[in-house]
């Protein structure tokens, strides 16, 4: 199986084929609207308004799974998303990205780009602290520990990296502009 492979439905309800993206570069992120990282979307919003004449695409996934910090519906969400931080990139129907009920693409992303650590700094030291209050071996599996975890997929489908929501912006720029220098 490829990301080709895999549909999700968008919060409208209609079916999106990630296949349509094929040449493009795709940013997919679990998000949430009550969440400290959720200031997150601001820098999205401007990485995609940059970047999307060059072929960047960002798929939004709105997960409720991290200590209930998307509590609102689909609606909801795209209000909150639209009117707080102006964003304009795809929003998929909110949905598990772990266990049981994850999307089918959540488990292939993960088998692709497993948890590799949060970094350094304070909020790196949080979040581990945070998990190993839940989960004293959550260093062991491949699972999304929190909201805002990014994967990169390049314009031929691999998906090339997977970035915590403790990584800098910066970093995800700078590895999102090599992607669409690849190929084009």
């Amino acid at each position: 199986m490829t990301i080709y492979d895999y549909t999700l439905e968008d919060n409208r309800g209609n079916t999106v084929a990630l296949k349509d993206f094929r040449g493009k570069v795709l940013l997919i992120v679990n998000t949430a609207t009550r969440c400290g990282f959720t200031p997150q979307y601001k820098a999205l919003e401007r990485l995609y308004t940059q970047y999307k004449e060059c072929g960047l695409e960002i798929i939004d996934i709105p997960c409720n799974q991290f200590l209930s910090q998307a509590p609102e519906d689909d609606q909801g969400i795209q209000q909150f998303c639209t009117l707080k931080y102006h964003t304009t990139f795809l929003r998929m129907k909110k949905a598990d990205v772990n266990g049981e009920h994850e999307l089918p693409l959540y488990t292939y992303l993960k088998s692709q780009q497993g948890f590799q650590g949060f970094g350094n700094g304070l909020k790196a030291m949080g979040m581990s602290v945070l998990l190993r209050q839940r989960d004293w071996n959550y260093k062991d599996n491949p699972d999304i520990k929190w909201n805002f975890t990014k994967f990169l997929i390049d314009r031929k489908g691999s998906v090339v990296d997977r970035f915590e929501p403790t990584a800098s912006m910066n970093l995800l720029e700078g590895r999102i502009i090599a992607c669409l220098k690849e190929s084009q």
